[in-house]
Formats: structure tokens, sequence, C-alpha cells
């Protein structure tokens, strides 16, 4: 049996797919989809083999979904209205938990489908919980951008929401708890630096083969935590900065993660003196080394967004990440090469992949 591989980018400008066959070595570009409406998150629900984009802007909130591997595409705006009083602005995060999609929005709020995304309902369990009245936005607004289900229940997930922090449900999204301790908040009073909510959460993965471990890229550091969340250590020592936003785990390996560091908040938020790296751990983040190999190293002035990492099944690992200012790169040896597959797209939000068995 073969395969084709697929690479789904999320851009300000549109949904855009690459495919290559298991070989990895002649990619095909499609695009843009989606009427070119700015695509926050593009990814695939394995049970249907359906693509779903979620967007907003211009064109308000909606996600747009393709039956067919992005030949045809249907936007749905039902029921995107308000959260309690606010208008939803954006779907900033989809994923498949549970037999149903979820969506994550600005203002932070998670929505469910039952009908493969032609219509969504509010999960309020979000908006119920304590601290919603103390949740102040982040630098890119008060969005929920993760959406974590857990490998082997799937009432259990995890989001984490700028700049509230990572919370946990349970029971579907009926109810929630904060998951942040051991997280900083170095922008906080030095009295204050690990509050229960409040942290400026970037990235939210889960290692594979350990439902339990969860990895965090925050505005103040980078972390693992051994028990859903609900402890944090830090992992950021060997890194050259502990600020970035995405972050990619390994398919088969809980051990290893990805990681793409930027040089600070303040500093320009590209990579660490112009000069391209992902960084990788194999020991769960006590020790990181940089891959360079194939990426640019002077003059390298670009960032790469908080879900614009990923990784694919296949064996070895494919690895890719797309930049704020249009490269598409990949790896098909776990990150020791590098090569770019596009270079002059729209500014790349979002990178997924999808393995698509043909016999």
């Amino acid at each position: 049996m073969s395969c084709r591989v697929l690479v789904l980018v999320g851009t300000r400008r549109g949904a855009f797919v690459l495919e290559a066959d298991e070989g990895r070595r002649r990619w095909a570009l499609r695009g843009p989809f989606c009427e070119a409406s700015p695509v926050n998150h593009l990814v695939a629900d394995l049970s249907t083999g359906m693509l779903h984009a979620g967007s907003g802007g211009w064109s308000g909130p909606a996600v747009w979904s393709s039956p067919d591997l992005g030949a045809t595409w249907t936007p749905s705006f039902e029921g995107f209205g308000e959260v309690g009083e606010t208008p939803v602005k954006a779907v900033w995060s989809l994923a498949a938990a549970g037999g149903r999609l979820l969506a994550g929005v600005e203002p932070a709020a998670l929505f469910a489908s039952d009908d493969n995304g032609r219509s969504w309902r509010h999960l309020p369990g979000l908006q119920e919980h304590p601290s919603r009245p103390h949740w102040e936005a982040g630098g890119g607004g008060l969005i929920l951008h993760s959406i974590v289900p857990h490998a082997e229940d799937g009432e259990r997930l995890w989001v984490g929401i700028s700049a509230a922090g990572v919370f946990h449900t349970g029971d579907g999204g009926q109810t929630w708890e904060h998951r942040n301790r051991g997280t900083r908040a170095d922008f906080l009073p030095e009295d204050q630096r690990y509050p229960e909510y409040g942290q400026c959460v970037h990235c939210v993965v889960a290692a594979p083969g350990m439902p339990e471990r969860l990895y965090q890229q925050n505005h103040c550091g980078m972390y693992r935590s051994e028990d859903g969340g609900r402890s944090w250590v830090s992992i950021e020592e060997g890194l050259p900065s502990s600020f970035g936003f995405a972050a990619a785990a390994h398919p088969r390996n809980p051990d290893t993660l990805y990681l793409l560091p930027l040089n600070g908040d303040s500093a320009g938020r590209y990579v660490p003196d112009a000069r391209a790296a992902v960084w990788r751990t194999l020991d769960g983040g006590g020790t990181w080394q940089a891959l360079r190999h194939g990426l640019p190293q002077e003059n390298a002035f670009f960032g790469v967004l908080r879900q614009a990492m990923a990784t694919d099944p296949l064996e070895p690992a494919g690895v890719y990440f797309g930049t704020n200012t249009g490269a598409l790169f990949a790896s098909a040896d776990e990150g020791e090469s590098w090569t770019c597959l596009a270079a002059h797209l729209p500014a790349i939000c979002s990178v997924e992949t999808f393995v698509v068995n043909r016999s």
C-alpha cells in the first residue's frame, strides 16, 4: 500500500495544500482556497477524511469544509454569533475529539459541531468558570488557540488561552479547571509570578503514547507536565531563548519534541541572531540540539506562529514549519536536513499534516 502526504497550510490569504508521495521529494501546491479569507487553522479530521479551515477577518467567523481533499469547499457561519454579549471575531483553532469537531474562537470560547462542521453551538462551560471575568487579552487578542484532546478519553481535553492559561475538562466541556501550577508570568510583580491563572500560554501539545504528558511553550518559558497539566516543570535550560510560539511532538517518541525559539518578546520576535534553527530534544527537554542544515544562516528575520509547526507519522518522521514571511520548510529525516517547499506564500498561520493511504 502506498500513500499520499498532504501538508495543510493556513495563511493570511486563504488555505493551501501541498501533496507528495511517501518519498516526500516532489511536492505539488494547490490553492489558495476559502476565497482567500484569512485561515488561522487548517486541519484534517482523521475519522472522516474531511478538511476544515477556521477563518475570520472580513468574511466573519466561519469554518470552511472540504470532503474531497481541497477540490471543493463550503463555508459555515451557522452558530457563530455571540459569546455573552461579545460577537465572535474569528475561529482560531480546530480539533476532532469525542466524535465531534471543536472550534476555539475569539473571544476565548469553545464551540462544537456534531454534523461535520455544517453547524456550530457554543459550549458555555468555559464562560461559567469563576476566573472568566478576570481574563485579559494577550498581544494577539483573547483567543482560544490550542485544543488538545486526550488520546484515550473523548470526554477529556485541554485548551490554551492567551492570556488566561491552560484549562482542562473531564466531562466534554461542561466544567473546567485551570492547570497552570509551575508556569511563570514574568510580566506580573515578583510576588505574583505563579498565579492560578492569567499566564500567557502560546502552544500546548501532547506527547504520543503518554496521554498525561504535555509540553507547553509559554510567553515566559518552556515546560513539561507529567500529570495532565496539574503541575509543570521548566525545560528551557539549553535553549537560546525562553520565548517562542510553535512546538511539535514526534509522532511516536514521547521524549522527542521540536521547537522554534524566537529572540524575545521585545527584540523583534525573529529567530535568534537571524540564523534559523529548529531545536530538538530527545530526552523530554533535558538537553537540546540545534538543527540547521539547509536552513538560512544569515539575514533570517522571520518568526513562526503558534500553530505553524507539525510532524507527519511516516518513518522517518517528517517535520514542517511555516514562517510569517510565507516560506514553508520541510525535513524528511526528523530534522537532520531541511528544504524549502514554498517561498512566496502569504504569511503562514498554521501547518498540519494528513497521510492518505491508497492501495
